[in-house]
């Protein structure tokens, strides 16, 4: 994930890393931590997207967000289902806490990449959206608004 960031940011930034047991508290903590502590314009989790009963992450991501973006899952799904069908059965979602966006992506590395090709010219936007850093992307993901278009 941060190889796959790395090579479309433009931009310098630091990963701030957490490894944490597909546990609600340790999940919630963590997430805390990253958007109100360490103010993280993005937060990524990988793993805990299925139907199995440790599969907690969307759960926790919805508790802890102000508001859902759920288009962000929707795109996931639908780019993953056309290379694997049982893509049905994850359940990746996105919303933001503050000015930070968390999106849920599933744990299998190519899985992640498909996954973030599929959304991400949308990152940048929406980040810029909450009030976050301008990220500079290679190719260019967007282009900012005009002034006066109702932002």
């Amino acid at each position: 994930m941060q190889d796959w960031l790395a090579d479309r940011l433009n931009v310098d930034w630091t990963a701030c890393v957490r490894l944490v047991h597909d546990e609600k508290a340790e999940i919630k903590s963590a997430l805390i931590e990253l958007c109100d502590g360490e103010h993280c314009p993005l937060v990524l989790t990988t793993g805990g997207t299925g139907p199995a009963a440790r599969d907690v992450t969307p759960e926790v991501t919805e508790e802890v967000c102000d508001r859902l973006l759920p288009g962000f899952g929707e795109q996931m799904r639908r780019a993953s289902f056309e290379v694997v069908p049982t893509a049905i059965l994850s359940r990746q979602t996105a919303g933001h806490r503050g000015g930070t966006l968390i999106i849920n992506l599933p744990g299998k590395p190519s899985a992640v990449a498909d996954c973030l090709e599929a959304v991400f010219d949308a990152i940048p936007y929406c980040i810029d959206l909450l009030g976050g850093p301008r990220l500079e992307t290679s190719p260019p993901a967007w282009r900012p608004r005009p002034k006066g278009s109702g932002r």
